[in-house]
């Protein structure tokens, strides 16, 4: 298994970002997450710039951050107040959502910029672990109101070719995302968790099935053993489908996480 992306394109990564800060926290809830985070960066080459889907952005309209620095926007609630004090200063890169916006219209996928939007903690958080510099230019593209899953396949796919430039393009969800489920004291929770983890490990990764199967899968994904147990709503699962887009249905993923986060099984799958 190789150490490292192919230098001539950029992997794409799921990747699951954790509960609002907590990763950054020192957290014994995501105590093997943050380990993850931190450890993952080489396996992903040196890219050019990062394109993220964040579960935390719906639009109407495919619409991505275009300003040259942007802030950061903390969309979450309740937490000590040094965690509204993080900086990750990476700057944005305008040229590349142009690009992103180019390649959608072309596919008949309406887009659109927004210069004013921030960084959200679906990027601000695992990048601060994986690439604490904040060096690498980062563009976020947001998630499809109405979360339908092929028209988030199809994101990926108008958006694939630019792993050859050097593009990492990472999903950042949560493959396990009952907000209740977490704290529930049921003995058989954990176990629904898994199932359906066993079900989206073996779809991302089974070397029986075709791309057609893996495509159908993922389409009909609220069939899945537990499916609205772990996900009553999908949009921390639907960055997932634009990373099966943009890598090709006919690639294998290889799981590079699966450990517990706040007491359920969770997974993140890299595409060489």
């Amino acid at each position: 298994m190789p150490s490292q992306a192919d230098p001539a394109r950029a992997p794409v990564l799921y990747l699951p970002h954790g509960g609002g800060p907590r990763p950054l926290m020192d957290d014994p809830e995501h105590a093997s997450l943050t380990r993850f985070l931190r450890s993952i960066a080489p396996r992903l080459g040196q890219p050019a710039a990062i394109l993220v889907i964040s579960a935390h952005w719906e639009a109407p309209v495919a619409t991505l951050t275009s300003g040259a620095q942007p802030p950061l926007y903390f969309d979450y609630y309740g937490f000590p107040p040094e965690t509204y004090t993080f900086r990750y200063p990476a700057p944005g890169d305008p040229a590349l959502a142009q690009a992103v916006r180019t390649r959608l219209e072309q596919q008949g996928i309406a887009a659109r910029l927004d210069g004013q939007r921030g960084y959200d903690h679906g990027l601000f958080v695992p990048l601060m672990l994986m690439y604490p510099q904040a060096r690498i230019p980062c563009v976020q593209l947001s998630l499809l109101e109405g979360l339908d899953p092929a028209r988030h396949i199809a994101l990926g796919q108008a958006i694939a070719d630019l792993r050859e430039q050097n593009v990492l393009i990472v999903g950042s969800g949560l493959s396990f995302h009952n907000m209740q489920a977490f704290r529930s004291t049921d003995p058989g929770s954990r176990q629904r968790a898994i199932a359906f983890d066993d079900w989206l490990g073996e779809t991302c990764m089974a070397d029986g099935l075709s791309a057609g199967e893996r495509t159908r899968r993922l389409l009909d994904w609220a069939q899945a053993p537990q499916a609205r147990y772990c996900h009553p709503r999908e949009e921390h699962l639907l960055p997932l489908h634009v990373c099966f887009g943009a890598a090709g249905p006919d690639r294998r993923a290889e799981r590079v996480f699966n450990d517990e986060v706040i007491g359920r099984r969770v997974s993140g799958f890299l595409w060489q």
